[in-house]
């Protein structure tokens, strides 16, 4: 599907994220994006949660508690679990990993909060990012269950649905988005889509060549359920650990068939109804030329 002559996305490598939020503060700054609260949770060093109509990127901190063997997918150590100490807690040959990732909306191949908008306030850029225009978004709020991702959300304070825009305005200037231009470490790679898959399959190749063979790709495959992501991440475990979806596909796949379905039913319904509707007809007209032949006799 060629949404775009030259489509522009994101590429993170979360092995290198080191979780200093910069990206969110930027984002924050460029697009006036409100306070969302910033609230110790007191289960995570994380003060933002998720993303939502107030956080357009999200840093996920994921702490793990696991055996030195398991720590670089290699398996347990001396094929036994020694990483569990009493009552569960940790065990002197376990370790610490912090796994950080800077979520973000994926502006998907295909795009379901596109097809449900009732008013076209959600459209796609010249770039083939998916953007909401805030004057003509309705608040309806059918594009928040739409979006296979949970990336899109209603603001309590004006209801509208808001999310990331790639920084739309900066790319009409030559700009990269702000969360790439802010991230220290390049975790962040904002540029032609084709460019970035290349440069992350290079990247995975190296860290499998260094002994990291749960380094995988997520969401840059143009054959899963949503035609692959504008915005795509290299991980360190499964999708599941950083609370994204395995398998994501489009919420309106099955539309087309649906309204077939829905076409066929009505089809049939008026049908039914022509033949009622002509069978009393033809039933009277026996009943009264039985009435006339009685009156001859």
């Amino acid at each position: 599907m060629d949404i775009a002559p030259n489509r522009y996305g994101f590429f993170t490598d979360t092995s290198i994220c080191i979780g200093c939020k910069a990206c969110e503060v930027a984002c924050k700054e460029w697009n006036d994006v409100p306070d969302d609260g910033f609230v110790f949770r007191a289960t995570s060093y994380d003060n933002t949660g998720s993303l939502g109509a107030n956080t357009w990127r999200h840093v996920a901190f994921i702490e793990q508690q696991r055996p030195v063997g398991q720590a670089d997918g290699r398996g347990q150590v001396g094929g036994q679990d020694q990483g569990e100490g009493p009552a569960g807690g940790p065990g002197p040959d376990s370790i610490e990993r912090w796994l950080m990732s800077s979520d973000v909306c994926k502006h998907c191949t295909h795009a379901a909060c596109l097809d449900v908008c009732p008013t076209g306030a959600l459209f796609r850029t010249e770039f083939g990012t998916v953007v909401v225009q805030e004057d003509i978004c309705n608040g309806c709020g059918y594009c928040v269950p739409a979006c296979p991702y949970g990336v899109i959300d209603r603001r309590e304070r004006d209801g509208r649905a808001w999310k990331c825009t790639m920084c739309y305005d900066r790319q009409l200037g030559g700009l990269e988005p702000a969360c790439a231009k802010a991230c220290p470490t390049d975790s962040i790679q904002f540029g032609p889509l084709d460019e970035l898959r290349l440069r992350a399959e290079e990247r995975v190749e190296r860290l499998h060549e260094e002994g990291r063979p749960e380094a995988r790709l997520y969401g840059a495959s143009p054959d899963d359920g949503v035609g692959g992501d504008g915005a795509f991440f290299l991980l360190l475990d499964e999708p599941e650990v950083y609370g994204l979806p395995p398998d994501p596909v489009v919420t309106t796949r099955d539309l087309p068939a649906m309204w077939r379905w829905a076409g066929g039913a009505a089809v049939s319904l008026v049908g039914a109804m022509a033949v009622s509707f002509l069978s009393e007809r033809l039933v009277g007209r026996i009943a009264a030329h039985d009435r006339s032949l009685g009156r001859r006799r």
